[in-house]
């Protein structure tokens, strides 16, 4: 399964994944929602910035998938503390996901830049931050 990520722009998602500093993402929310139970050991994850370009730019292969059930606040803070150095977070990135219900941590090997390319994205909501595509060649537009 190919699913399309995206990074946070201005805490340096990408750059960190480029430096190999990040071998981690994280997803969270009161809820069970995506990723949460829909990423396997070796889908493909590509990678694109929310800074508006609409370009994705790297890819890289899942590792490893943690799943939480539901944790106390304070569970959760502890978990992305004790992963924050695979994670590299910033304090908004932080805010955003410590405290949260559910956690996905995914750990990621064979991270590599990519030809840029743009993608369609009428199947999906906008606020969606991922994307189950399948096959990404089903949403990769040609230029």
């Amino acid at each position: 399964m190919d699913n399309v990520v995206y990074l946070d722009f201005k805490a340096k998602e990408l750059e960190n994944l480029k430096k190999g500093t990040k071998t981690m993402i994280i997803r969270g929310a009161m809820g069970r929602k995506l990723p949460y139970g829909r990423v396997d050991i070796s889908d493909v994850l590509y990678f694109i910035e929310n800074n508006g370009d609409g370009l994705v730019k790297g890819k890289a292969v899942v590792e490893n998938v943690f799943n939480s059930e539901k944790l106390a606040k304070e569970q959760s803070i502890e978990l992305v503390e004790q992963n924050q150095n695979k994670l590299q977070l910033n304090s908004g990135l932080i805010k955003r996901f410590a405290g949260k219900r559910y956690l996905v941590l995914i750990s990621i090997k064979d991270f590599e830049e990519i030809k840029p390319f743009k993608i369609d994205r009428s199947e999906y909501g906008n606020m969606d931050d991922w994307l189950p595509v399948g096959n990404i060649d089903k949403v990769k537009i040609d230029d």
